[in-house]
């Protein structure tokens, strides 16, 4: 007959007290092993795991809840003051989603997502003082970055991607903006281009920073300062606006850096079907290094953020808050990735 390790069970498997006795070990351990805490050896966290399979035994997680005073749920939030036609679907925001789910679904919470339009000031503060939430991510700054500092000052457990700022009090997450732009600027002089423009709207701290460093770039160059052309991230409104903008510009301009990946794919498609030829008849950049922007033709020269590695970051620096450490804002280097457009 075969043996097994595990003493026989004196009754149903019911509650953690009930595993705790079969398994020889306190209620305490039971419970730090099943929420996989480092706390508890391997050999003894993967036996009492072996024994809840075994019984079917799945603990009481409001219990839980109730006792450590943890919800185990992780606010996502996007913020669209400056662009409210945009959507969850936009790519740049599905490439960030899939990190940070992975990493707190790895922690073992859940997260909770909400695109909010800001029509109140205190938007973010009934989501913090909701009572559902263990702690906060806010995916861009848009045009709330006050109503962000205003809340940071007293709720710890917040962090948000966007740009680090000089004097800036909530930890932020992100590649430095104006490094980016001062990139590109620098990749279009060095091709030829005298007469820039920019294609974005300046109202989020982070397009206006890639904004001031294509200025910069310009300046050191001896150039006139880029004419800066509004376009919106939201899909239904660019194409319309591009159109408008490159009737307005033809002929006066020669190389454009686009706000986004989006902005450049549209403004080349744009082109190309006004019979003008990229980059030989204008030359174009775009930031983030979203997946298309390598797979179209002509490829897109654009400013890589790395984000698998910033979704990391951000959900470190949370728990980190969470558990009541200090984690300081991280400003990833941006990468120029050099391809077809410029």
């Amino acid at each position: 007959m075969e043996q097994t390790d595990s003493p026989p069970a004196t009754g149903p498997v019911r509650t953690i007290n009930d595993l705790a006795r079969l398994a020889g070990v306190s209620a305490g351990t039971v419970s730090r092993a099943l929420a996989g805490k480092s706390v508890v050896n391997d050999d003894t966290r993967r036996r009492i795991e072996e024994l809840a399979a075994q019984h079917q035994f799945r603990p009481n997680q409001m219990a839980r809840r109730l006792r450590t005073q943890q919800t185990g749920l992780i606010g996502v939030v996007v913020p669209l003051g400056h662009e409210r036609r945009q959507h969850l679907s936009d790519p740049f925001f599905m490439s960030l989603l899939g990190p940070l789910a992975d990493a707190l679904t790895e922690r073992g919470y859940d997260l909770m997502l909400s695109r909010v339009i800001p029509d109140a000031d205190d938007w973010l503060e009934r989501i913090v003082t909701s009572g559902m939430l263990d702690g906060v991510l806010v995916i861009g700054q848009s045009d709330q970055f006050d109503a962000i500092e205003r809340v940071a000052a007293r709720y710890r457990p917040l962090v948000v991607w966007g740009s680090t700022l000089p004097g800036q009090h909530h930890c932020a997450v992100g590649v430095d903006n104006f490094e980016g732009g001062r990139l590109v600027g620098a990749r279009l002089i060095a091709r030829g281009c005298r007469r820039l423009a920019f294609l974005g709207e300046l109202r989020s701290p982070e397009i206006a920073e890639r904004h001031r460093g294509l200025c910069a770039a310009a300046a050191v160059a001896g150039l006139a300062p880029p004419l800066q052309l509004d376009t919106h991230l939201a899909s239904d409104g660019m194409a319309g606006e591009i159109a408008a903008h490159l009737d307005r510009i033809a002929g006066q301009v020669d190389g454009i850096a686009a706000a986004s990946d989006l902005i450049a794919m549209r403004a080349v498609r744009d082109l190309t079907d006004r019979g003008l030829r990229v980059p030989d008849d204008l030359a174009i950049t775009g930031f983030d290094d979203l997946p298309f922007a390598e797979y179209m033709v002509p490829r897109i020269t654009t400013v890589r953020q790395d984000l698998p590695t910033g979704a990391k970051a951000m959900v470190e620096a949370l728990f980190a808050r969470i558990d009541g450490r200090d984690a300081p804002s991280v400003e990833m280097r941006p990468l120029l990735v050099e391809r077809d457009t410029a």
